[in-house]
């Protein structure tokens, strides 16, 4: 009589278990504020957490896109951008940018150049904007830390009666000397800035209750 194997079953199971949780593919619920979900999970190979913000809200879809992704667009990111440069620009296709940000002393202002992609699926309307560092293009400046582990997403997706469901996703390892977990402490507020701010400035209803 043929024996089941185990093993080959077990196996391919706990190399799935084992690859989801070090790829740190599950999201950990963190809180909701102002509609707004916010998750972390692990990094690989990191100390520092990685963010996502999530909500849905009444807007015109062509004001989010025109915010998200878009380089004469910029003014509306974080307050903490001291300089923000356009290093090249083609609409709907692709953006790069070199921008400085402002650190509270005794630490180091960062720096960061970026090369962000744009893809619009032509079925579902779901446009995704992925950025990663933009490596030996802008020299270092010996006044600045360069931010080199980085990674982000936004996802659009247009839904019914108006609503759009925004998802932003990311990465950032600050380099210099901010100790891990203050940065985890802080990393849900990354995503929820920049969620509100896009919000505020493209709704056209209160948001929805989702």
């Amino acid at each position: 009589m043929n024996r089941f194997n185990w093993g080959s079953l077990i196996l391919p199971l706990f190399v799935i278990i084992f690859t989801n949780d070090l790829l740190g593919q599950k999201w950990n619920f963190v809180k909701q504020k102002d509609d707004i979900k916010l998750y972390t999970r692990p990094e690989l190979n990191s100390e520092f957490k990685a963010y996502r913000g999530e909500v849905t809200f009444k807007a015109d879809i062509e004001k989010v896109n025109l915010l998200v992704g878009d380089a004469d667009n910029l003014d509306w990111w974080d307050k903490d951008i001291i300089f923000k440069k356009v290093l090249d620009f083609k609409r709907n296709d692709h953006i790069q940018y070199y921008i400085i940000f402002n650190l509270p002393g005794p630490l180091s202002n960062r720096d960061l150049a970026l090369d962000a992609r744009i893809t619009i699926d032509p079925v579902t309307g779901v446009r995704t904007v992925s950025a990663k560092p933009l490596l030996k293009v802008v020299p270092e400046k010996p006044d600045l830390v360069r931010i080199k582990k980085y990674w982000q997403k936004w996802t659009i997706q247009p839904l019914a009666n108006g609503y759009v469901h925004v998802i932003l996703e990311g990465f950032v390892e600050p380099n210099g000397n901010v100790p891990s977990w203050i940065h985890n402490m802080v990393v849900p507020d990354m995503p929820l800035k920049a969620l509100k701010a896009l919000r505020e400035r493209t709704i056209s209803a209160r948001p929805a209750n989702k």
